[in-house]
């Protein structure tokens, strides 16, 4: 049972920086595909980000990619999402999801794909 605790959110103006990690537990997380999601109220879960085991690929949702970036440190068992130039849009609970997998190369934006989700950290970004 693999246990991920995001942190990092908070309350930003529009154009800022924020930098989301997520800590994991109880697994092995270097075999864990990594995600990021999102969902704002009275919307659907979003894809942000996502990353393979050693970090070597990464892929980005539309309406983040050019200002976000995925990354992920094995030896301390975290994946960060560096968010640079937010918007208000850009305000929702994000999520962190793992994903055990037998291949290095495997990753994916369907949320349904991930086994383990943390709780969520909210970020809002004002205008």
């Amino acid at each position: 049972q693999v246990q991920l605790v995001e942190s990092g959110g908070g309350l930003v103006q529009a154009g800022g920086s924020l930098r989301l990690s997520c800590a994991a537990s109880g697994g092995t997380f270097s075999r864990s595909a990594m995600g990021w999601f999102r969902q704002a109220p009275g919307k659907g879960r979003e894809f942000v980000a996502a990353i393979v085991r050693s970090g070597g690929k990464t892929d980005y949702g539309d309406s983040v990619k050019g200002r976000v970036t995925i990354s992920r440190d094995n030896a301390k068992n975290t994946v960060f999402l560096q968010m640079n130039n937010l918007k208000p849009e850009d305000t929702a609970v994000y999520y962190c999801a793992a994903r055990q997998t037998l291949t290095e190369i495997w990753l994916t934006t369907r949320s349904e794909a991930y086994e383990y989700w943390g709780q969520g950290t909210q970020v809002t970004v004002s205008s």
